[in-house]
């Protein structure tokens, strides 16, 4: 798969040059959209192939690269600029402003002060999904290939990516059918970084050149991808953790959760049994019980994310997030094929945090059982 191999060459530190070359135009476009000029661009994109070099090793084999540069590109880009927040914005109504006084407006130079904003929006799959298609105009073969799917699967997970860019830009007043909002990111989101500039980034790497500047942003950058981290709701089926260094449940309040949802054992035999066996393991604090309910793949990206996580503290987060989960509905079952569904769940937003009240389920048919297999928001 191109995405491995893409690891296997960052690990290969000597190569690095050659993996600056290959996505250097990718990172300093993204930068240049956020920026707005080209010195603070080509300074975010060394940023960010610092920032690359730094956590190579701590890449998961299955990092989407492309997708990782870009949304590493987009917080940095975002950092950087902070302090001028409120300028740009002024400087963005009086663009669009002008847009609208225009009789035929092209479509890009309308969505693209627009399209980061409308990036952090999406899912981490959903992002990977649209820079893979539209960034660097990959068939959708490819995209699934990448992610792991089908062709099929990969179609459906773009077409849903570009329908919420859409209604990102419906609702600041810009409305534009999928199809010309994916055109218009194909043809113009990646531009030519200027010439030397993948050769100054990995000058800037081999030798530690950033100037102080740069370097400041960048241990700021680090942090807030952190924090992002953190942040993010990690979902193991509907298993959905914070994590903030230990999981922050009280003892308390995990065993306040613990045995009140009327949840069962129902085995594995349909998608919704699968849901309601796994809520009952996870009710009861149960890893190894969850294990049975999920793919291989699925439960190795959990372990993944909860790297460094005390079994204790696993567990009463897994009873925290089941008790918040009382109630839950199967609002809607998409047949993606024989062997492939997506469950649309819907449970009362939990206020510690735990959810959104929202997750999309994606339960696949392994033999004679139904296994959770990952998160299709």
């Amino acid at each position: 798969m191109p995405e491995l191999d893409d690891i296997a060459l960052l690990r290969q530190y000597a190569a690095f040059a050659a993996l600056a070359e290959k996505y250097v135009n990718l990172v300093y476009s993204t930068a240049l959209r956020s920026a707005g000029n080209a010195p603070a661009a080509e300074e975010i994109t060394q940023a960010v192939f610092i920032i690359l070099a730094r956590k190579a090793r701590s890449l998961p084999p299955r990092t989407i690269l492309s997708g990782w540069l870009y949304q590493t590109a987009r917080l940095t880009a975002a950092n950087f600029l902070r302090a001028e927040i409120r300028r740009q914005r002024r400087e963005q109504e009086a663009y669009m402003q002008s847009l609208l006084n225009e009789p035929e407006p092209e479509v890009w130079p309308q969505i693209a002060p627009l399209l980061e904003a409308a990036m952090a929006g999406l899912g981490e799959k959903d992002r990977n999904a649209i820079v893979l298609r539209f960034f660097e105009n990959k068939s959708l073969g490819e995209v699934g290939s990448a992610l792991g799917a089908n062709e099929a699967a990969a179609k459906m997970r773009v077409n849903r990516a570009l329908e919420k860019l859409r209604t990102a830009f419906t609702n600041q007043g810009l409305t534009f059918s999928s199809g010309v909002i994916g055109g218009a990111i194909s043809s113009h989101s990646v531009q030519a970084a200027p010439a030397g500039l993948a050769a100054s980034v990995t000058s800037a790497v081999v030798h530690g050149a950033a100037t102080s500047s740069t370097s400041t942003f960048i241990e700021t950058t680090l942090k807030l991808m952190a924090w992002t981290k953190l942040k993010t709701t990690i979902t193991l089926g509907a298993v959905a953790l914070l994590v903030a260094g230990t999981v922050t449940v009280t003892h308390q309040r995990a065993k306040a959760k613990e045995g009140s949802p009327p949840y069962s054992f129902a085995g594995y035999a349909t998608p919704e049994a699968a849901v309601q066996s796994m809520l009952w393991h996870a009710n009861k604090g149960d890893l190894e019980g969850l294990r049975q309910g999920v793919t291989a793949e699925e439960m190795e990206r959990f372990a993944n994310r909860m790297a460094g996580q005390s079994p204790e503290a696993i567990s009463r987060g897994l009873m925290a997030w089941a008790g918040s989960m009382s109630g839950y509905k199967v609002t809607e079952k998409e047949i993606v094929s024989a062997d492939e569904v997506h469950l649309h769940i819907h449970a009362p937003p939990s206020s510690e945090g735990l959810h959104s009240g929202k997750v999309v389920l994606i339960v696949k048919k392994i033999g004679n059982e139904w296994k959770e297999a990952g998160d299709a928001n």
